[in-house]
C-alpha cells in the first residue's frame, strides 16, 4: 500500500481504552488546529467500533473548539439505539478536559427499496485535467510558512480541479466548484473504510466555495474561517480509490457564516453521497 495511505489509515485507527472509550493521535498538517477531516474520520471509527453488521448512512457533527495538533484526542461513544434496522451513536471528542467536537451517526443494515437520484453534471473527465498538488512553487514561496507547510506535506488523496484556483489573487466567481478526487493507491474491499475516508476528505474545499462570490481566500490574512458543523449522507456503495466527482455549491452566506453543500458522484454517474457544511467566514476587524 502507498505509504501516504498507510499513514492515513493508521491515523484513523484508534486505541480502545474502555468499552466505549477510544483515543486517537493528532497530526500537524500546517493548519493552526487539527484538520477537521481527521476528527470526523476518527469519530466515525469510534462509532463504527461499537456497531456490528451495519454501515453508516449519515452523520451530523459540530466543531466546538480548535483541536491541539500536539495532543491526543479521546472519543467517548454513547450507544443511543440498537434497533431492528438502525443503530444510532453519539460521539464526544475531548481534549485537555474539554469537548472539542461532537457527532451523531446512524448505521443501517443493508436493505433494498425505491431508487432515484439527480443527474451527474457534465464536466471534463479527470484524464483531461492536470493533477493538482496545490499552488505551483513560485506561488508557494510567497505564502506564509504555515500555509506553505500545509501544501508541501505528502497527500493521501489526488485532486484534479475542474475550475482552476488562483491562491494569491482570487477573483469573484459564481459559488460553484467541481473537483475530482481519489486515494493515491488501492484500498481493501471494505465499505466502512471507504466511507470513513470519504468523511476525512470531504472537509477539503467545501467551505471555501462560500468565498467564491466575494473574491476571498482562506490563505489571505484578512479572513477568519472555521468550520461550525458538517453533515454527510451516504447513498450507495463507493470506492475512494477510484475517481469521485465532488460537486459543490454555496447557496448562501449571511451573519458571518457561509453555507455550502455538495454531491459526490462515482465515475459511472451514481450519486454515492451528499455533504453540507456551515462555517464562520468573517473579515478581520483590523484588516
Amino acid at each position: 500500500m502507498d505509504q501516504r495511505l498507510a499513514d492515513l489509515l493508521k491515523l484513523l485507527e484508534l486505541e480502545q481504552l474502555e468499552v466505549n472509550l477510544f483515543r486517537g493521535e493528532s497530526r500537524d498538517t500546517g493548519a493552526p488546529q487539527v484538520f477537521g477531516g481527521q476528527v470526523l474520520g476518527q469519530a466515525l471509527s469510534a462509532a463504527a467500533a461499537t456497531v456490528e453488521g451495519r454501515t453508516v448512512h449519515s452523520l451530523h457533527a459540530y466543531f466546538l473548539r480548535r483541536g491541539d495538533c500536539n495532543a491526543p484526542i479521546v472519543y467517548e461513544v454513547d450507544r443511543s439505539l440498537d434497533g431492528h434496522s438502525f443503530s444510532n451513536r453519539r460521539v464526544v471528542a475531548i481534549q485537555h478536559g474539554a469537548q472539542i467536537f461532537n457527532m451523531t451517526a446512524s448505521f443501517q443494515v443493508a436493505e433494498s427499496g425505491f431508487e432515484h437520484q439527480s443527474d451527474m453534471p457534465q464536466v471534463a473527465t479527470p484524464e483531461q485535467l492536470a493533477s493538482s498538488g496545490g499552488p505551483p512553487p513560485a506561488v508557494l514561496e510567497k505564502l506564509p510558512e504555515r500555509a506553505r507547510r500545509f501544501f508541501e506535506l505528502p497527500r493521501p488523496f489526488e485532486f484534479r480541479l475542474v475550475q482552476p484556483i488562483d491562491y494569491l489573487r482570487p477573483q469573484r466567481a459564481p459559488p460553484l466548484r467541481q473537483i475530482w478526487l481519489r486515494a493515491v493507491g488501492a484500498l481493501p474491499e471494505d465499505e466502512m473504510l471507504h466511507r470513513r475516508l470519504l468523511a476525512y476528505v470531504s472537509d477539503f474545499f467545501l467551505l471555501d466555495t462560500a468565498n467564491l462570490p466575494h473574491g476571498n481566500s482562506p490563505l489571505r490574512p484578512g479572513v477568519i474561517m472555521a468550520t461550525i458543523d458538517h453533515a454527510m449522507w451516504f447513498h450507495r456503495t463507493l470506492r475512494v480509490d477510484d475517481w469521485l466527482l465532488y460537486d459543490m455549491e454555496s447557496p448562501s452566506a449571511s451573519g458571518a457564516r457561509g453555507f455550502a453543500r455538495a454531491r459526490v458522484f462515482a465515475r459511472d454517474g451514481r450519486l454515492v453521497a451528499s455533504a453540507a457544511q456551515e462555517g464562520l467566514i468573517r473579515p478581520k476587524k483590523d484588516a
